[in-house]
């Protein structure tokens, strides 16, 4: 016989079995028993978490965390929880993400970026500090340039009754001897070659003290700080005297290299170009001054060449662009087109004119070279000792995260 009332710890159909599910929970309000599921077919174990609708809340998620479905409400309390696909994590570098480079490097406080510069920002830099401070560089070029002008004018006519010799040497008639010719052109090329070469060793000592002087003035522009002469003259003042010397001894050592050979002149003008602009800014010795261009040049000969050469190719084509007009009115362009005339000598005021149109070139072509000499050698401290940081820190940006 049947027990059909379930009796405690009776073996009926009614008693449930590991095997035949969970136990029938009565529904929620109602008194009747929730019609037992049939789990025969397919035995269930309850999923990891799970607890009856009815039961208290065990403290502690009931999910693993992160496994909601997005978006959706949190379950209530006793509720189903919601289950949903996994997340998709993003799978992160194992390396730190740094900040976008910026294209001025650490910054640009005043005219030059602090990073290592190419050609363009060179030439770019100079030009800005004329434009900026255009009273006090275009004042030290125009005195420079005066100075230059005034013992060229002195040198040519001292000279002047000597370049007779090329008149000579066009009125030398077919009937002249091979050694009346040959004085003829000799005498023309020692007069010529004496009217140049004191001018060519005052421009290059004119040069080398301009760089040391713009080598203060550039020294505050790079940080963005306002420079009057008198702050840049108490710079040069202590070091006038060794400036000097440097820029007699560059000037004769290079022209003696010229004149013997062209390749040591060069290479003497290349190495120690950048010798009064650490003299300077380095105040440093005479001795020091030729040992650190020497050590700065070293390993970028042709890159300080490249820029020197393009640099000194832009002064010479302003320079001979603003002198054309002045060597039209003194007459020099006369015999071009005319072979049978005799050789131009100017005369004093040929000579007068032809130095006003140098003044007024040289007052910015001598500037310009000279701050491109000393953006030279800023950018090769940049690149081999680390001075950007230098000048970043002294003009006071802030540092980047990966300092």
């Amino acid at each position: 016989m049947t027990d059909t009332g379930g009796a405690p710890g009776g073996q009926g159909d009614d008693t449930p079995t590991p095997s035949q599910g969970v136990p029938r929970i009565p529904a929620p309000g109602t008194g009747d028993p929730k019609p037992a599921e049939d789990h025969s077919a397919s035995p269930a174990t309850p999923p990891r978490g799970w607890q009856p609708p009815d039961a208290q809340a065990v403290p502690g998620p009931a999910t693993p965390p992160g496994w909601e479905r997005p978006g959706a409400a949190p379950p209530p309390p006793g509720g189903q929880p919601q289950w949903g696909a996994p997340p998709q994590y993003q799978q992160q570098p194992y390396y730190r993400q740094q900040p976008p480079r910026s294209p001025h490097g650490l910054g640009k406080p005043g005219v030059i970026a602090l990073r290592p510069l190419n050609i363009g920002d060179i030439l770019d830099g100079a030009i800005t500090t004329i434009r900026r401070h255009a009273l006090l560089v275009l004042g030290i070029g125009a005195v420079l340039a005066v100075v230059t002008a005034a013992v060229t004018f002195l040198v040519q006519k001292f000279v002047l009754d000597d370049l007779q010799h090329l008149a000579a040497t066009a009125e030398l008639g077919p009937g002249a001897t091979e050694e009346e010719l040959r004085n003829a052109v000799f005498g023309a090329f020692g007069d010529v070659l004496l009217a140049l070469l004191p001018t060519a060793l005052l421009t290059t000592l004119l040069t080398t003290v301009a760089n040391g002087l713009l080598a203060a003035v550039m020294g505050r522009a790079a940080l963005g700080r306002e420079v009057t002469f008198g702050v840049a003259w108490r710079e040069v003042q202590p070091r006038l005297l060794p400036l000097l010397g440097v820029g007699f001894a560059y000037s004769i050592l290079t022209t003696i290299g010229v004149l013997l050979c062209i390749i040591p002149g060069v290479v003497a003008y290349v190495f120690w170009a950048l010798a009064s602009p650490a003299l300077v800014l380095e105040r440093g010795t005479f001795k020091q001054a030729f040992s650190r261009s020497v050590r700065l040049v070293s390993g970028s000969f042709w890159r300080v060449f490249g820029i020197l050469l393009l640099a000194g190719l832009i002064a010479y084509l302003f320079n001979s662009i603003i002198q054309v007009p002045f060597s039209v009115g003194s007459g020099v362009f006369n015999g071009l087109f005319n072979p049978s005339a005799q050789v131009f000598v100017p005369s004093t005021g040929d000579l007068l004119l032809q130095s006003a149109g140098q003044i007024i070139s040289e007052t910015i072509a001598m500037p310009f070279v000279a701050l491109v000499t000393v953006i030279v050698y800023l950018d090769q401290r940049m690149r081999r000792e680390g001075m950007d940081i230098e000048l970043a820190r002294a003009a006071g940006v802030q540092p980047p995260q990966a300092w």
